[in-house]
């Protein structure tokens, strides 16, 4: 079985990518923010067993739409940017679940510690970009993780009970991936 891809290289096309991340906040609304500057390789080899990813995350590229809440996710509070800049994720497998969806299984690197993680994966299929004639794959990735498992635990009890901030963060990848040149 392999990727339905041509082998080689896929890297990811910031311009016509996302990287986005949702926390649960004061347990009645939803947190949003993204991440500006992110890249990403995708080795397809001859089976889905020889095929990787590989993606890295610039921390201080943090946006939530608030220049304060920023400045705080990049603290030792959260990401520890100045200490530790990059999220890094290293697939070990890939399983083909049908329908077009995978599972990513790796190893994710966050303020200094590694966890197994899964991304459940959606192909969206291939097509030629008319404007530069390179052969563009389309993906959705999401993910959920446990913030406290990479060491970030800073959080204010409520006085009703529960936490200003869940441990729980939903990541959605939505990635453009161009192909290798073709001879």
């Amino acid at each position: 079985m392999s990727l339905p891809l041509a082998a080689g290289e896929w890297t990811m096309d910031p311009v016509h990518s996302n990287v986005a991340f949702a926390a649960r906040h004061l347990g009645i609304s939803t947190l949003r923010g993204r991440f500006g500057a992110a890249s990403a390789t995708l080795t397809v080899g001859d089976s889905i067993d020889d095929s990787s990813l590989t993606a890295e995350i610039d921390l201080s590229s943090v946006d939530t739409g608030n220049a304060d809440r920023d400045g705080h996710l990049q603290s030792t509070d959260f990401f520890s940017v100045e200490t530790q800049p990059k999220m890094r994720f290293a697939s070990t497998s890939i399983e083909e679940l049908g329908d077009n969806r995978y599972r990513v299984n790796g190893t994710l690197t966050l303020n200094g510690q590694s966890n197994k993680e899964s991304l459940e994966t959606t192909f969206f299929g291939t097509e030629r970009n008319p404007l530069d004639g390179s052969t563009r794959a389309g993906f959705e990735a999401v993910g959920r993780i446990d913030r406290t498992a990479y060491g970030i635990t800073w959080n204010v009890p409520l006085e009703a009970g529960g936490v200003m901030l869940s441990n729980e963060i939903d990541i959605t990848l939505n990635t453009q991936l161009v192909g290798p040149v073709e001879a």
